[in-house]
C-alpha cells in the first residue's frame, strides 16, 4: 500500500509539474550551461507522460494489480533517473522526487507479493 500511494501521489505532482513546464516557459530556470537542457515544455511534457504513467501504475498497486509491481519498479526507476537529470531546474524538488522513487522500489522489492509464500 505504501507504494501505491506513493506512486500514485509522485504521479499527480508529477502531472502538475508537466502542466506548469507546458504552460509557462519561464517558471523553470537553470544553472548554468547544462548537458541535458531541454526547453521547458520539453520537460513539461516529459513529466506529465511520466507522471500520468506512475499514477496509473500506483493505482493499479493499490488495487493488487501483479503486472503493477514490476510496471512500478522499472517506471520509478526512470522517473529516479529523470528528476536526477531534472535537478538544475528544480533541486529540492528533485531530490524529494529521488526519494520518493528510491523509497517506491524498496517497498516493492522487499516485500511478498501474496502473504506467506516468502
Amino acid at each position: 500500500m505504501f507504494a501505491g500511494v506513493l506512486l500514485l501521489v509522485q504521479g499527480v505532482l508529477g502531472m502538475l509539474q508537466g502542466i506548469v513546464g507546458i504552460a509557462e516557459d519561464d517558471v523553470y530556470g537553470v544553472l548554468g550551461n547544462y548537458v541535458f537542457k531541454f526547453n521547458t515544455t520539453a520537460w513539461g511534457w516529459i513529466h506529465l507522460v511520466l507522471g500520468l504513467l506512475l499514477a496509473v501504475i500506483g493505482w493499479g498497486i493499490l488495487r493488487g494489480a501483479s503486472w503493477a509491481r514490476v510496471a512500478g519498479v522499472a517506471l520509478a526507476s526512470l522517473a529516479v533517473i529523470v528528476n536526477f537529470v531534472w535537478l538544475p531546474y528544480q533541486p529540492v524538488w528533485g531530490f524529494i522526487s529521488i526519494a520518493i522513487g528510491v523509497f517506491v522500489i524498496w517497498a516493492l522489492c522487499s516485500t511478498d507479493p501474496v502473504p506467506g509464500t516468502r
